[in-house]
């Protein structure tokens, strides 16, 4: 059922906002912590504060980095180092080059967007409701049938047609020609069974052919496409359903919510005044 449910799952077409969690590097270089936080380290009278070591232990978390005392340990260190050498950067005004304040407003906006947008899937989740809305949608516009077949692939025209002759003769003897003949790899050693699948995952030739068949039925002719010549058959048909709205529900959800956040991104885009010019040309090596 994996091309049924692919189709029920289709990609969200929400171009969704792009925005990076800020880095241990970039968190260095945020505002002074607040007070009456629990530091871990002072590095010249600046505390390193143990919620940005959370911090940086939850992003690792999302990436399968273990949270042990020694991932800690390399945190606080790489803190300590990094909040000396940002210090000595301040102390030779550093901080006030263009290309640096540049960049730290290029952080700052980054974060505040992904806040943003945290905030607003936090603020408008997603309801069962909405679920089964999207749900019945995506169910009444499935359409069509899915196909069980196999299929002999030889490179020519006249090898296939040969394996034509032999099924007339004999059209119990397909898969055993399968794996003596077939070139495709991936079904030859199964007589060449390909399983269910939706028209749609084949080339258009292929399509073509399967969908003009009969259940039990072999094509007369050849079916040349990108990959060689084909003789297949089919061996049974059935309307494509939806998967159960249990199996679908988490990216269902997930989709939803991509769809709800993209529309509040337009919305916002909509309301703004953007002008765009055209970007400057690169700089010359």
């Amino acid at each position: 059922m994996r091309s049924i449910k692919s189709r029920v799952l289709l990609a969200s077409a929400a171009s969704l906002l792009v925005v990076s969690a800020c880095n241990p590097d970039q968190t260095a270089k945020s505002a002074a912590p607040a007070a009456k936080e629990t530091a871990v380290a002072t590095v010249n009278g600046i505390a390193i504060n143990k919620s940005r070591v959370d911090m940086i232990v939850k992003q690792g978390a999302s990436a399968g980095q273990a949270d042990t005392p020694e991932a800690r340990k390399s945190i606080i260190e790489q803190l300590t180092m990094q909040t000396l050498v940002a210090e000595a950067a301040v102390k030779k005004g550093l901080d006030k080059l263009p290309e640096v304040t540049e960049q730290i407003d290029v952080i700052r906006q980054s974060v505040l967007a992904n806040a943003y947008v945290q905030d607003f899937l936090k603020s408008n989740p997603v309801t069962d409701e909405m679920l089964k809305a999207e749900y019945d949608r995506i169910k009444a516009s499935i359409t069509g049938s899915e196909y069980k077949a196999r299929h002999i692939l030889v490179e020519t025209d006249t090898e296939a047609r040969e394996i034509i002759a032999k099924l007339r003769k004999d059209a119990g003897s397909f898969a055993k020609l399968a794996m003596e003949k077939s070139r495709d790899a991936g079904s030859k050693a199964a007589g060449g069974e390909l399983g269910w699948f939706d028209v749609s995952r084949m080339v258009p030739e292929f399509s073509s052919a399967v969908s003009k068949l009969e259940k039990g039925t072999f094509t007369q002719e050849p079916v040349k496409t990108q990959y060689g010549y084909h003789v297949i058959l089919l061996e049974d048909s059935r309307p494509i359903e939806a998967p159960p709205f249990e199996e679908v529900k988490p990216d269902l959800a997930q989709q939803v919510q991509q769809q709800n956040l993209k529309k509040q991104l337009d919305d916002l885009k909509a309301k703004a005044k953007i002008e765009t010019v055209e970007a400057p040309a690169a700089a010359a090596k």
